[in-house]
């Protein structure tokens, strides 16, 4: 872990890195399950090659197989893509039909491709039609099943797993769906938040400098007619001209410096945000600020509190590598007084911290108003950062 500082507001590859992470993880989990359920093929096979059939029924049996699982595994990799429901439904009813012949044909053995049918239903079908499709791949099952000698034998075993498999199918597609719409909404919202910070930086800054600049403008023109003919008039409107300045720079100081301030309750919440938005379980406080004394804790204080909140959340969500992330903020008295003490820890790959912006920085914030920053390993794995300022008299 080191201790640079915030990502600045150029673009960086993260994001996109972490999309690239998050595509092939579904990709897997996706490739997983089809896996999973390919477990259930071992009782076709079986019956091929140990099931007495003759050649042409074997060859005929093998293409057949060949072909329902090919079918099968389009469809289940077509899942949650872009696709025509006409095409989906019909690769359905060509499964179905391809496996009630299979059972008919080759015997009740072959039954179990029904769950395929209906896993397959659930998981590429919209919530609409995967709610008749799963029930009428489940009743082919057991009309075929009586229509084979000894399918009701292996009725009992396939009903659930194709009943719940296909429901269970398309519950986790309407999951990964809401999941994609909340991630979405999310982003959306942090641009329209952006851009709106930055609309009205934009309108506070035109009013603290349109005025200031006119009139600088006006006065510099006017010393400039003045000159060399009244050089007394244009000295004075030149001191006007240093007096304007000077007012400015301080109006954009304060402003600046208004924007920059930082408080603990807006980033307890900036951290929950960037460690959830990082997949980072957040250990926050639940009752946030409301049990300190805050109104004993001086702005300056309170400031360099929360600088050293967002630099570790920002370090935690770059470099760690962690899972769960804690802070704890609470109010000690100790023999040097009271104080409020904030400790960020995570379980990730933790490191000895290494000199740079960030933590020098933040140092020096704390020492600026009595505090002090602490930063290390936290046992075999993890990084703890402890910062601690004093409390006013007030306390």
């Amino acid at each position: 872990m080191t201790g640079e500082g915030s990502v600045g507001a150029q673009s960086s590859p993260e994001p996109v890195l972490a999309a690239r992470r998050e595509n092939r993880r579904n990709r897997a989990v996706r490739a997983l399950w089809i896996a999973l359920w390919l477990v259930y093929l071992q009782a076709p096979v079986g019956d091929l090659v140990h099931g007495g059939h003759g050649t042409v029924a074997r060859t005929l049996g093998g293409l057949g197989l060949a072909a329902f699982v090919a079918w099968y595994l389009a469809l289940a990799v077509r899942a949650g893509r872009p696709a025509g429901a006409r095409w989906i439904v019909s690769s359905a009813v060509l499964l179905s039909a391809l496996a009630a012949v299979l059972s008919l044909s080759l015997g009740r053995e072959w039954l179990v491709l029904f769950v395929y049918v209906s896993i397959a239903s659930g998981a590429a079908l919209p919530g609409e039609l995967s709610r008749w499709m799963v029930p009428g791949a489940t009743l082919l099952l057991a009309l075929t099943a009586n229509a084979v000698p000894g399918g009701g034998e292996y009725l009992a075993d396939l009903l659930i797993p194709a009943l719940m498999g296909g429901f269970a199918m398309a519950g986790i597609r309407a999951m990964i769906r809401t999941t994609l719409e909340l991630r979405e909404a999310r982003a959306t919202v942090a641009q329209l938040a952006a851009n709106e910070e930055r609309l009205r930086m934009a309108r506070d800054l035109h009013d603290l400098l349109g005025h200031s600049l006119s009139l600088i403008t006006l006065k510099s023109e006017l010393a400039g007619r003045m000159l060399p003919g009244q050089p007394e008039r244009a000295a004075q409107q030149v001191a006007d001209i240093e007096r304007v300045s000077r007012q400015a720079l301080v109006d954009v100081r304060e402003a600046v410096t208004g924007y920059r301030r930082a408080t603990l309750p807006g980033e307890l919440a900036g951290a929950k945000t960037a460690l959830t938005a990082a997949g980072v379980l957040a250990d926050l406080p639940a009752g946030g600020v409301d049990d300190l004394p805050l109104d004993a804790l001086p702005e300056d204080a309170e400031a360099a509190l929360a600088w050293s909140l967002r630099e570790a959340v920002t370090n935690v969500v770059r470099h760690s590598g962690a899972k769960r992330c804690t802070v704890t903020l609470q109010a000690q008295q100790t023999l040097a007084g009271r104080l409020v003490e904030l400790c960020v820890s995570d379980d990730g790959a933790g490191g000895h911290p290494v000199p740079g912006n960030g933590l020098t920085g933040l140092t020096e914030r704390l020492e600026a108003v009595g505090g002090s920053l602490s930063a290390g390993p936290a046992g075999k794995r993890g990084f703890r950062l402890l910062a601690r300022v004093p409390l006013g008299s007030g306390s």
